[in-house]
């Protein structure tokens, strides 16, 4: 073992007397920081004896982990007798596989560390904070960030320009150093997951099953800046090595070797890959989770066949588009006979007890369908344990993470494609949504946000373009759910289309013209916009041997098997049957290719989500009689004169 050659942090002294503010403006401005950082330091665990010099420290930008931490190099030749065969390809995979150098850090402070001592707490810096669909720009532009991110993590790169090859292994190697938080304010796009790497001292600190140390981000909003925060939890002597858990506040041995993974590679094959529908009590977890109450049992309301409805409405595509003679507007909620909102219903008891006769917009329990791991969990009442052909294969991170791993190596092994696809539970418009090869990454996307993945569609049918080439596009259907039980399912007649931008390929997996279609949130991007009416002749021609009638009906079957399977079980596990309920679901979905036992070639719809009162300015601008139709169907039940069919 020999010490690192160059001093890594300059160490900063803290001041030895206080100067400036008293005592009195002292207390006050901890308790400022108390009031305004506690919550968040409490919920990282940072004791409480260190607030106050961690607030002298942030206000000073002291540094001073440099007096008492010192990284020590080391190398070490791996015994390969004792290594299993994963963690041998591993590190022949590495960048520099062989001798490895190993850095650890170790207090170097003659006195030691007393974990008592209120000045226990220390700062580090971050050397790189980016959001992943970012992290390939800013390698290939930002001045001196791949070479020193290079030489974090060990990979060789000695030229001046940056290589595609020296990119793609840093981004592969971040996912052994990266760490993440997010902001709880802000807009859609700003809570997304910020991934960032601690600078080279806090990158040396090792892992270890019984840590000395805790490690937190923490977001000084005064500054604006991030920083992560270091503390001790014992004593410790001179000498003694400074390690974090990475897999901090996982208890469970099982989910604890697969999380570290990225840097203890091990052989899962072992494992079951199967994923069975969860037990009941998840589902009643879930209730209580979005604090949902059931509607007691009600008959059905019978309203006279002239009654004109009063509608209560925050939607301003509604307000604009209902004309409906039948349908009038009120600003009083307490007038309304329907209740047509924006946002989420809760307390389904309390208006099943006082207003009966209110119809609704939604469903009891509908995140069953509009929420994805809930949707991957219903869709195998149709599949079985490997969900249903017109779903994409899914994990959920959080409760499905071995098996995810178990078959994500199985796939490996048999020399199968294992591209795949990273989605948070509850956002829309591709936000937060990764595409990558890299089990690593997968798994340490896991410690974001709850997420799912999914098996990234390989094979898609493509839709040639003659201004780009052969594009990735999907299917907006609207479907219109007027009861439960019985089942009553009716699908707009007119279906939308998102294209890509650029051609496709399995290459580039962070270019999201090539690979995602949601472009109409970015004014700077290319919006394509085909008419069903324009794409069903031009499909029909570019595929002769597949007529659009006959694909729709598989796409109509897949629909149809979604909502038996989801009223299937009564609430919590399946949708309530609330004879006031009525709603409008967007069904976004791709075509594969796919094969038959007899070789034929065939297209398999993959429905992707469902949304839940999905945008339909689109609908309301090419279609004005779209809401009217809606309403009609759903709330007068005199679909015939409008636009849409009924599947069931």
């Amino acid at each position: 073992m020999e010490a690192d050659a160059g001093p890594v942090l300059t160490p900063e002294s803290a001041p030895n007397s206080q100067r400036g503010p008293d005592l009195e403006e002292d207390a006050r401005a901890r308790a400022e920081f108390a009031a305004l950082h506690g919550p968040a330091l409490r919920a990282s665990g940072v004791p409480e004896r260190y607030w106050g010099r961690l607030l002298h420290k942030l206000e000073h930008e002291v540094f001073d982990a440099g007096e008492m931490f010192g990284i020590m190099q080391v190398e070490e030749v791996e015994d390969e007798e004792a290594e299993d065969e994963a963690a041998r390809e591993a590190r022949k995979k590495q960048p520099n596989p062989g001798v490895e150098l190993c850095y650890k850090v170790i207090v170097t402070n003659e006195n030691g560390l007393q974990a008592a001592d209120p000045n226990s707490i220390f700062l580090v810096d971050h050397a790189w904070t980016c959001r992943v669909e970012h992290a390939r720009r800013q390698l290939q532009q930002v001045p001196g960030l791949l070479h020193r991110m290079a030489n974090l993590m060990g990979v060789e790169f000695h030229g001046e320009l940056p290589t595609a090859e020296a990119v793609d292994q840093v981004l592969e190697e971040m996912w052994k150093f990266n760490q993440t938080y997010q902001l709880s304010h802000g807009t859609a796009e700003e809570k997304v997951p910020v991934w960032y790497i601690m600078d080279e001292f806090g990158s040396r600190i090792q892992h270890s099953d019984a840590p000395s140390f805790a490690t937190a981000p923490f977001f000084y909003m005064p500054q604006q800046v991030a920083y992560t925060l270091l503390w001790p939890l014992r004593d410790l002597d001179t000498g003694e090595e400074v390690t974090r858990d990475f897999a901090y506040g996982e208890a469970d041995p099982l989910i604890r070797r697969c999380m570290l993974l990225p840097w203890a590679p091990a052989d899962m094959l072992d494992l079951s890959s199967c994923t069975p529908e969860p037990p009941a009590e998840h589902y009643q977890a879930i209730l209580e989770e979005n604090r949902e109450k059931l509607p007691l049992a009600i008959d059905a309301v019978a309203f006279p066949r002239d009654h004109v409805f009063k509608v209560y409405t925050d939607m301003q595509q509604v307000l604009s588009h209902l004309t409906h003679p039948r349908f009038t507007f009120t600003q009083s909620e307490a007038d309304a006979d329907v209740l047509y909102n924006f946002s989420h219903f809760k307390d389904y008891r309390r208006l099943s007890q006082e207003r009966p006769h209110v119809l609704l917009n939604q469903f009891p329990c509908e995140n069953l369908l509009t929420v994805k791991d809930c949707l991957a969990s219903i869709a195998r009442r149709a599949g079985g344990p490997e969900g249903p052909a017109w779903l994409p294969r899914t994990f959920n991170l959080r409760t499905e993470l071995p098996q995810f791993v178990s078959y994500f190596q199985q796939r490996e092994r048999r020399g199968e494609d294992n591209h795949w696809i990273c989605k948070p539970w509850n956002l829309a418009r591709s936000l937060d949504t990764h595409i990558t090869k890299s089990l690593h990454s997968v798994i340490r996307h896991r410690e974001s946000t709850p997420k799912v993945v999914s098996k990234y569609i390989e094979s898609p049918v493509l839709f040639l373009r003659e201004d780009v080439g052969r594009v990735k596009f999907d299917i907006r259907y609207i479907v219109l759910l007027r009861s439960v039980r019985p089942l009553r399912l009716f699908v707009y007649d007119v279906f939308w289309l998102r294209f890509s931008n650029r051609p496709f390929s399995l290459n580039d997996l962070d270019d999201y013209e090539k690979h995602f279609t949601v472009m109409n949130y970015d004014p700077g991007v290319v919006l394509k916009q085909v008419h069903c009416d324009e794409f069903i002749p031009e499909f029909e021609k570019q595929y002769p041997e597949f007529p659009w009638k006959s694909v729709q009906a598989e796409i109509f079957r897949a629909f149809t098997e979604l909502f038996q399977v989801a009223c299937a079980k009564p609430p919590p596990l399946g949708l309530c049957d609330y004879p006031s309920s009525r709603a409008v679901y967007a069904i976004d979905l791709m075509l594969k290719w796919d094969s038959r036992p007899d070789g034929k070639r065939v297209m398999q719809p993959q429905i992707l989500e469902v949304n839940f009162n999905p945008d339909c300015e689109r609908a309301c601008r090419y279609h004005p009689t779209f809401f009217n139709d809606v309403f009609s169907t759903l709330y007068l039940d005199e679909p015939s004169n409008c636009h849409v069919t009924r599947l069931v």
